[in-house]
């Protein structure tokens, strides 16, 4: 086996999942989150196949699906509400699997977070990585903390603004995509049965996803606004400014929130690394080495498949320089598809007389071309 410990960097999705898959596999693993306080915490997020795939893999599925809420099918709506269409989803995980699940994001961290401990996995809150040496056959690490560490792989999960990735000496930062997104988590509607999605309002869309049996998770998005606003406690009264003239059960969603309600408003930011992830014994994964516009869902699918995929390849047979090669063909490709995808989706919502543009048709595509392996 090429590794035998292995220090993962960053405990959200990517660093959680990758943690338990070489765990699994028999790897000794350190698992370094710069919080120290490491539980979920967020906003809704959707699961599609493809993830809840990964899930099953690494044992945390059923604890998901527990309480989260799946579905097959979307509907895009008009403003007011009124039907465009129904359009069944594509299981990308399996036809075993739904096609896609709703969930509190705090349900699926907390989760991971459980199965982490049980397997064992050494997790070291509150310290990140100051220093790098490698050599040929290893990686010696100083943490924030003055503590240091000798490792086979390093990994560097901690997210679009990724610490590792800079420290390996690669430049390419995130860049805003032009769009900004309120979200909140709300009381969900008894007729709420599915994700759905408003066109042609006053902003570029709104929408929602049951994550729940009690809660749903609605969005909107917008034009950049203020940088100031950026951050978990986004005013309410500017989101039912910006969220007029949207009807319907999400008009409802907005109605019924209470003033106390947490508004959480970003700039949304992508990230595409299009050369090699690797330095030597050291690589980045998740959205620290490609991170998209959340129009396709697969935001955490991507990050997923990264984890499992990587956990796979280093506990073959092959040298990790080979192994690492072969990680790279296999999911660079798919990850610039799911990207280009979800740019192509955010340049049609900001400019939604483009001649062609045809947003379910490529949201079917990405899903369909998604139905084969990782």
């Amino acid at each position: 086996m090429p590794v035998t410990k292995v220090l993962v960097v960053g405990g959200g999705i990517t660093g959680s999942v990758l943690s338990l898959a070489l765990a699994q596999r028999g790897v000794e693993v350190d698992l370094a989150e710069l919080s120290p306080h490491w539980f979920g915490v967020g906003h809704g997020i959707t699961i599609q196949g493809n993830a809840l795939k990964a899930l099953r893999s690494v044992g945390v599925l059923d604890r998901v699906l527990a309480r989260a809420v799946p579905f097959d099918l979307m509907r895009l709506r008009r403003a007011d509400g009124e039907l465009i269409a129904e359009l069944p989803t594509p299981h990308t995980g399996g036809a075993d699997l739904p096609s896609t699940a709703g969930a509190l994001r705090s349900d699926l961290q907390d989760a991971l977070c459980e199965a982490v401990y049980v397997q064992g996995v050494q997790v070291r809150l509150g310290l990140s990585v100051e220093k790098l040496d490698q050599s040929p056959d290893h990686v010696d690490v100083t943490f924030t903390d003055g503590s240091t560490g000798r490792y086979d792989l390093v990994v560097g999960a901690d997210g679009i603004n990724s610490a590792l990735r800079a420290l390996i000496g690669i430049t390419t930062k995130p860049r805003p995509v032009g769009i900004s997104i309120f979200r909140v988590v709300a009381e969900r509607p008894p007729e709420m049965d599915c994700a759905e999605v408003y066109y042609g309002g006053p902003r570029y869309k709104a929408g929602y996803s049951p994550i729940s049996p009690d809660h749903c998770y609605a969005y909107l998005l917008d034009e950049n606004l203020d940088a100031s606003l950026v951050g978990p406690r986004a005013p309410l009264s500017l989101l039912r400014e910006r969220g007029g003239g949207y009807g319907g059960t999400w008009g409802k969603v907005l109605a019924s929130l209470p003033d106390d309600t947490s508004v959480d408003y970003r700039w949304i930011e992508a990230i595409l690394l299009d050369g090699p992830w690797h330095r030597g014994r050291t690589i980045v994964v998740g959205d620290a080495a490609h991170a998209c516009p959340p129009l396709i869902a697969q935001g955490a699918a991507m990050c997923a498949e990264d984890a499992v995929v990587l956990a796979e390849l280093v506990t073959g047979g092959a040298p990790l320089d080979q192994a690492l090669d072969t990680f790279m063909a296999r999911r660079l490709p798919r990850v610039r598809v799911v990207l280009e995808n979800s740019l192509r989706l955010a340049d049609w919502e900001m400019h939604p007389d483009t001649p062609g543009a045809d947003p379910a048709r490529i949201m079917s595509e990405t899903l369909d071309y998604l139905t084969a392996a990782a």
